[in-house]
């Protein structure tokens, strides 16, 4: 898939880059999740939990059309998400 980063939403703060997000997404074990509140599911966005190559997880909020990816919201993990993401890597691999 491809990236829309034609005036993105939301500003680099130069901790992530467009490169890093696009990593995150193709991480093998990412996570997609399609939120079960009205709020989310009207607007058609879905959020992604994966690693960029250098181990850097991002947390991103995106909506898509199937083939281009439009990145509305991106940050490095929080505790609970860094978590939530081993866990289901170890389930994954365990499994």
């Amino acid at each position: 898939m491809e990236f829309d980063w034609s005036n993105p939403p939301f500003a680099l703060n130069g901790s992530l880059t467009p490169q890093d997000i696009e990593e995150s997404f193709e991480d093998p074990f990412a996570i997609k999740l399609l939120p079960d509140t009205k709020r989310f599911a009207v607007q058609a966005r879905y959020f992604n939990l994966g690693k960029s190559a250098n181990g850097t997880g991002i947390f991103s909020v995106y909506r898509t059309n199937g083939k281009m990816i439009r990145i509305i919201q991106s940050r490095s993990f929080v505790p609970e998400e860094e978590f939530f993401y081993q866990r289901k890597l170890t389930q994954t691999l365990g499994a």
